[in-house]
């Protein structure tokens, strides 16, 4: 028995890493991990396993159980009615969004975020396709950010623009790409290292978005720098809404960077429901300007999500 790290698979085969660097083809024994029911799929890019080798098929062993994560970044996925693993082990999440084609979708990233700090996992905004632009909207969302505390990075895969930054952020590290489809995770792969080749595709005219090239989490390793550690990167499929999981509506505002410091200090304590209380600090900060208004409404949008389970845009 031996310990590999998942680079990837769907189903019941994942491609696994071994000590010495080969890949086996790994099949799950028995087909269930005891550790990961419940899940839509079993295990993710990150994933540590302890498997066996095939003493026939050099490429190929069963994987027998699942080393304990650090941590691992989910969603929910609302067809499989579960929630999807999309990495596991990471020490930073960069949130991958655009200032255009496809449109800036700052919800998104909100959702992203909350998740990254539920895991504990650090986060990292990055807008790419900065090439076209950042307009006053965008810029406004991302200096308040960066004021609550969240580190942002513009760069742009096409001219190279802030990748030396970005490759140095990296370096060292296990890091996975988030974000909707189109937003150019790829594409950022491609240019820190133009021997991946991975495919890429043109946004939908109809509908403005990307379509889903990456159909599978994958992890790569980048070489290294000069005088830079090497890096690891799990490019995840793209996805068009990013549902919370394992958070409640109750405590969702403990999440919110700004937001969390004010719970329990309102005239109505914690039974505040920072919607329409006289006294309501978190009110109070959103009048004065202290919490973004556009903060305030993702908070309110995915507050009735959770609350319903109705999709909020």
């Amino acid at each position: 028995m031996s310990e590999g790290l998942v680079l990837g698979g769907t189903n019941n085969l994942f491609e696994v890493e071994t000590d010495d660097g080969s890949v086996r083809l790994c099949a799950i024994k028995g087909k269930v991990l005891k550790d990961v029911e419940g899940y839509y799929n079993p295990l993710a890019a990150g994933d540590r396993v302890v498997y066996e080798g095939d003493p026939l098929d050099a490429g190929r062993g069963m994987i027998l159980s699942l080393v304990p994560r650090a941590n691992h970044f989910v969603r929910w996925n609302q067809k499989g009615k579960a929630p999807q693993l999309l990495a596991a082990n990471l020490d930073l999440i960069a949130v991958v969004t655009t200032p255009d084609e496809p449109p800036f979708r700052p919800r998104f990233v909100d959702r992203a975020l909350i998740q990254a700090d539920a895991e504990h996992i650090r986060p990292l905004v990055l807008v790419n396709k900065c090439d076209l632009g950042c307009d006053g909207d965008v810029l406004d969302r991302l200096s308040d950010w960066e004021r609550i505390g969240y580190e942002t990075l513009q760069v742009s895969a096409k001219t190279g623009e802030g990748m030396d930054e970005l490759a140095s952020i990296l370096a060292g590290k296990l890091t996975a790409f988030v974000g909707q489809s189109g937003v150019g995770k790829s594409s950022l792969l491609n240019a820190l290292d133009s021997r991946l080749g991975l495919r890429t595709s043109a946004l939908s005219e109809k509908f403005g978005r990307g379509t889903h090239t990456t159909t599978k989490g994958m992890l790569f390793h980048l070489p290294a720098r000069e005088g830079e550690r090497p890096a690891s990167i799990i490019d995840t499929p793209g996805v068009r809404r990013f549902v919370l999981h394992d958070i409640e509506a109750k405590d969702l505002a403990l999440y919110f960077r700004e937001m969390e410091p004010l719970i329990g200090s309102c005239s109505w304590g914690l039974s505040c429901s920072h919607l329409h209380e006289p006294g309501c600090k978190i009110l109070e900060a959103v009048y004065a300007g202290v919490i973004h208004e556009e903060r305030y409404e993702s908070w309110q949008r995915i507050r009735e999500e959770l609350e319903t389970g109705r999709l909020a845009d």
